[in-house]
Order: structure tokens, then sequence, then C-alpha cells
């Protein structure tokens, strides 16, 4: 299996490279996104195959399609480590409920920070650990965060050799649970940075460290956002096994709503269905953040500004830049690199926005892909959240609240419709609160976690800083 660009030209092979290449590196040097050269197939014996095992066996079988430079045994073995009911809480690891006939909640927020980006980044953490050491290295991983990569990735690297973590996330912007989460961690290889201003300034700085390659190559510079392919990689195992807990035969169909800013997540289950998981559509949800929405109602993509990216009660989508679009767009164009770089790079750059409403690949779009869309606002979050409550006696976060809403409009008779559960209600208690006028459980592991000393350090959102502040504590 080899990787590439997504703004590789597609007759040059050279730059071509294997899985712990890409692992270690996050962004490919021309500013890309990774993707295989093609995504291996999944037929129906091998759906039946798979169906019953457990959850690290069935991580081990998919990833192992992706990965061929870790020996087998190795690969299994880091699988069965991260993947425990001890880390997760439960044998299923992400058990399906259902909320009412034909709508489903897959639970992804059992793990250390209580939110779906543990189940990447824990793997990630072990794969990391493993790589290091295998080549006796150390890396030095430069993250943004809107609110649960950053404690997903913290939780999941603290203490590992060889590795340090620089997390930006924007001042202000998250939740005290979150932020608490975060800032409270007082070991030596962990670094939190608070940024004056939003996600997306965050998220430009770790581009534009990234794209200076002297600099990322003499301090080792990874990344652990989803636009590192293992990340993604990992989350397309949740589909499997989601998939497998809502039907009885292969040949059934099913839906996803996944709650979206990033576009991450989704595109996992993007990856899972060119792979031939039966699903009949993929529903990104949004909240008033809705440049993704937009995109798939209109063909026009256009990034906000921070001045008009809105600050919302499900801030984890506080982003109007998708950085993982692009890897949709790559396969929306027929793979044409060239032609992802004109958008992804020029027209961005020079204009902000683009428009695919006229090009035929987008008018088939929603067949070929089964993407469908909608948004969610702040009143339709409080009303989701009292309805599950009242009708369900069940407590959903604000992000899953949007999945929940948005997912409603495509259901469909004898489809199940799994929505994808962001993060445990505690980490955006205010807006409970406000929903239902209690607050939600706490794990007692995380009493008086806001109260904790917090270690951060406030710089402007400017590249030069961050890399100086890099620099500095390398040691």
């Amino acid at each position: 299996m080899r990787y590439l660009s997504t703004r590789a030209a597609s007759s040059n092979t050279t730059g071509r490279k294997r899985f712990c290449e890409i692992l270690l590196e996050g962004l490919a040097p021309d500013g890309g996104l990774y993707l295989p050269e093609s995504y291996p197939q999944v037929d129906g014996a091998t759906l039946a195959k798979w169906r019953g095992l457990s959850y690290a066996d069935l991580a081990f079988e998919v990833l192992s399609l992706y990965i061929d430079d870790i020996p087998c045994a190795d690969l299994k073995a880091i699988c069965h480590k991260t993947y425990t009911p001890e880390v997760f809480g439960t044998e299923a690891i992400v058990p399906l409920r259902q909320l009412e006939p034909g709508l489903y909640l897959e639970a992804l927020s059992n793990g250390p920070t209580l939110a779906f980006k543990d189940m990447a980044m824990q793997l990630l953490g072990n794969l990391f650990e493993y790589e290091l050491a295998r080549r006796g290295e150390e890396l030095n991983i430069l993250g943004a965060t809107s609110g649960d990569t950053g404690s997903a990735a913290e939780y999941a690297m603290r203490g590992k050799k060889g590795v340090r973590v620089f997390m930006t996330s924007p001042k202000g912007r998250m939740s005290p649970f979150q932020q608490a989460q975060m800032f409270s961690l007082q070991d030596a290889n962990i670094h939190n940075i608070a940024i004056a201003g939003v996600f997306d300034d965050c998220q430009d700085i770790v581009k534009a460290v990234s794209n200076d390659l002297e600099f990322k190559r003499k301090y080792r510079i990874g990344t652990v956002n989803s636009i590192n392919w293992a990340r993604l990689m990992a989350q397309v195992v949740y589909y499997f096994a989601g998939y497998f807990q809502a039907t009885r035969s292969n040949t059934e169909q099913v839906s996803f709503a996944v709650p979206s800013g990033n576009f991450g997540n989704v595109c996992a289950g993007h990856v899972a269905r060119m792979m031939g998981l039966p699903v009949r559509k993929l529903v990104v949800a949004t909240n008033e953040n809705d440049v993704l929405d937009e995109f798939f109602r209109t063909g026009m993509y256009r990034v906000r500004a921070s001045a008009d990216t809105h600050e919302t009660s499900s801030p984890s989508m506080d982003i109007s830049k998708a950085s993982n679009f692009e890897r949709f767009v790559f396969d929306l164009l027929g793979r044409d690199g060239a032609k992802v770089k004109n958008l992804f790079h020029d027209q961005l750059n020079d204009h902000a926005f683009f428009d695919l409403k006229d090009d035929a690949a987008f008018a088939s779009a929603g067949v070929r892909y089964g993407f469908a869309s909608g948004k969610s606002t702040h009143a339709d979050r409080l009303d989701t959240l009292r309805d599950t409550f009242k009708r369900f006696d069940t407590m959903i976060d604000t992000h899953t609240a949007d999945g929940v809403k948005v997912a409603r409009a495509y259901m469909e008779a004898g489809v199940p419709m799994i929505v994808l559960e962001t993060a445990l209600p505690i980490k955006f208690a205010a807006t409970i609160e406000e929903a239902l006028g209690r607050m939600p459980d706490r794990p007692a592991k995380f009493e008086g976690i806001e109260a904790l000393p917090k270690r951060v350090r406030e710089l402007p959102a400017d590249a030069v800083a961050i890399k100086r502040y890099i620099a500095e504590n390398v040691h």
C-alpha cells in the first residue's frame, strides 16, 4: 500500500510513501493530504468473516488493509493494547443504543477524555510510540483543537517516550470542562498554547509550520489532527462496528448522521463506503457555522473569516475551514491533484471560496457518494436535548443533538439511521443545564477538575511566535 498527496499529479509516482512514513509526517510536503492510492475493497464474504469479531480484532482486520510495513503480530498487539474494556468501559467498545424505531446512537465517548476523538487518538499514541522506538527517534507534535482533539491527544501522548505535544487552542472558546481537561495536565511533554483567535487561526498556524519544510525537518514536527491519515483510518473501524450491530445480514444498508466541523469524522465514513460498506447516506450535520452544509446544498465552498465564525453551544464545530474536505473533493474530481491544488491553494487563497455547482461531478455527488446535509441552531439544540431526555430518558451532548436533529430529516423506512455520538454531556454542562434545568452526571475521576492548577501559555495568532516557542522547549 502506497500513499499519495491530494495535490500530486496523477502521473507522478515517485513521491508515494508507505504508511509509517506518513504516520510521522502529517501534511504532505506540497501542502496536500495523504490518501491511499486506492481503497481496499471489502466484499460480502469479508463482511461475513468480520461480523462478530471483537472490536480490537476488527480494528486489526481494517488497519492491516492499509498498513503493510508493521509486522502483523505487532499491529495486532497494538490494536489489542488500545481497544480494551478497561480503557473504553465496555466489551463492545462502541455499543449501539436504539433511541426509537430506526434511529440509533453509537457510543463513541467512553474513552479517557469522554469524546469520540479518543477512538483514534489512543491508537495513534501507541503507533507513534512503537514507530519512534523502532527508529530511535523523537517527534514533536503540533496540533490545533476546537475542544476535544487537544485533550484526547494529550491523554494519549502523556508519558509516551520520544513524544512532545504542542497543542494550540482558541483562547476562551472551549467549554470550562474542556479547558480544564487540557490545562490541568502537568506532564513535562505536554505544552498547551492558548491562541488569541478562533480555531481556524490555530489550524492555519499548524499548516504554516508544517509547510516550513526546513523547520519541520529540523524539529521533527508531526501532527495528530485529522489531517494525519492514521487518525482518520482508525475512525473507519467504528463505521463497520456500527453497521454490524445495526444489521443482521450483509445485504442490508444503513445511514450515518455525523456532527461535523472539520470533515474528519464523516470523511472516515466516506472511506468506509468507498471500501464497500453498505452505507446508503452519510448525513453531514453542522451548527451555525454551516460551510459544509452550504457546499452540499449549493456547490459553493466558502470559508469564513475569524470575525464571521460564530461562537456556538456546540463549540467543537465552530470551524469555517474544513481541513479534511480536500480528501473528499480529491475523490469527487476523479483524483485530479492539479485541479485540487488550484481549488484549495490558489482559489481559496485568492478568493476564499470556490464553486463547483456547474461541475458534472458535483451534480452526481449525492448519488455517487451518498452525502446529504443539514444544519442545527442553538434553539434546535435545546429542543432536541429536551425531547431526547423527555421521551427516551437519554441525555446527549450538544453536538450529538445537532446530529439527531439533522438525522430525522433523512430517515427512511427499513434503513437504520446511526447517529455518531460526539462526547458525553458533562463537557458542555452549561447548555445542558439551560435545556434541562439540571447538571449532567460527572464521572468521579473528573470531580473538581476546573479548580486544578492550570499550565498554559498565551500567544498571538502568529506562526513565527509558535515556532519560537517550540524551538525554546525542544531539548
